[in-house]
């Protein structure tokens, strides 16, 4: 049978060879059937043990199918101890709404069964004795595995419970960090703002004062200097105990001129780009440089999440201005690109930051960002 598991199997092995010693030492009801033929009724209950977990109402109908044919042909000691197996497996591993139904027709059938045995027989110590062995059988293998199975979905709650205040925990911990690194920025702007707020005192008075002598002017850039390294020294600092743990400082500045990259690493993944540079390609403010690359980047990474298969990327050069246009169509119905909010935002953001505009939603039958850079040249 499919989604035996191993340790399952061998149990059932197990299960199957003691039977078989019960048998071969005359555990069973003598009848006129040969002993081998209790061998069969055994071997059904123990394939129920091999599937007790991958398949707990198999396992409870195949030991109800041996428990039957054994009671025909002896009944017999081993079988009988395996089919309870086959019951604590059905309630233990089965459908939560399983164990009432059990518990309800084991007791039933206890009581209905050593009743009966009581008045065919006709002797009132045999009907309790009936009772309790039906019992046994039935009913306690339903208990213990009801209570397995309370034990197990309570630990499973705690361990829940657990995971849930460890990130509860752990969302505090963040908190407090941003919080900190909030302040510690605060401070940096500041003190880095007295130092340039003095080297732009000092160089004004030396550019406006005529009358300096050169030991007055080289004791004003000695300041300059002096707060100049001061302010770096801070920054620095700062930077290094703001800067995340584990995080990586890039090696290289990220260009508007690496987007054929980005492009490549596209197309790896199955995305089609059509790339295109209107414009002579020339160097770009660091910040205009950063931006323009992470809104291609972003971009990409909607279409490719989002979008079709192909893309047109078309990166301008203009006087005074960088342009940037990335058509995409969309998958399904639906025009826009659900789960992109965050990455529109980030690129928003880093747009404003250099003074200039995007555009991104619906454009013909697809999605287009489209973002305008100045870039500060004089035309």
């Amino acid at each position: 049978m499919e989604g035996m598991r191993r340790d399952d199997t061998l149990w059932a092995v197990a299960c199957f060879a003691g039977g078989l010693v019960l048998l071969a030492a005359g555990a069973y009801l003598h009848r006129a059937t040969p002993a081998y033929l209790l061998a069969v009724p055994l071997l059904v209950s123990c394939l129920g043990v091999a599937v007790r977990r991958s398949s707990p109402m198999a396992a409870l109908w195949l030991g109800l199918v041996a428990i039957v044919a054994d009671c025909f042909l002896g009944p017999s000691m081993g079988t009988i101890l395996v089919f309870t197996d086959n019951i604590y497996a059905a309630v233990r591993y089965g459908p939560a709404r399983l164990s009432k139904w059990m518990l309800g027709i084991t007791s039933v059938f206890a009581v209905v069964g050593g009743t009966a045995a009581g008045f065919v027989f006709r002797d009132l110590s045999l009907l309790a004795v009936a009772v309790v062995q039906l019992g046994l059988i039935g009913v306690t293998p339903v208990f213990t595995g009801m209570i397995m199975k309370q034990l197990h979905d309570r630990a499973e709650s705690e361990r829940s419970r657990a995971e849930q205040v460890a990130r509860l925990a752990e969302l505090d911990r963040q908190a407090a960090v941003d919080s900190e690194r909030a302040r510690m920025a605060r401070e940096l702007h500041d003190m880095i703002a007295n130092h340039f707020s003095a080297i732009a005192i000092q160089s004004t008075a030396v550019l406006s004062r005529k009358d300096l002598t050169a030991e007055a002017v080289r004791n004003v850039l000695e300041s300059i200097r002096e707060n100049s390294v001061q302010g770096m020294a801070e920054m620095r600092t700062m930077i290094g105990l703001l800067r995340q743990d584990g995080e990586e400082t890039e090696a290289t500045r990220r260009r508007v001129a690496d987007a054929e990259d980005l492009a490549d690493r596209a197309r790896e993944a199955g995305l089609e780009v059509r790339f295109r540079v209107d414009g002579d390609t020339r160097d770009l403010p660091a910040s205009v440089d950063l931006a323009g690359y992470r809104i291609v980047q972003e971009s990409l990474t909607n279409a490719l999440k989002h979008g079709g298969k192909i893309v047109d990327l078309v990166i301008g050069y203009r006087p005074g201005l960088l342009t940037l246009t990335v058509d995409n169509p969309v998958n399904g119905a639906g025009r826009a690109l659900p789960g992109a909010g965050a990455g529109l935002v980030g690129m928003r953001e880093r747009v404003a930051l250099v003074g200039g505009s995007i555009e991104a939603g619906p454009h013909n039958d697809g999605w287009r960002v489209r973002a305008e850079l100045p870039t500060g040249e004089i035309s």
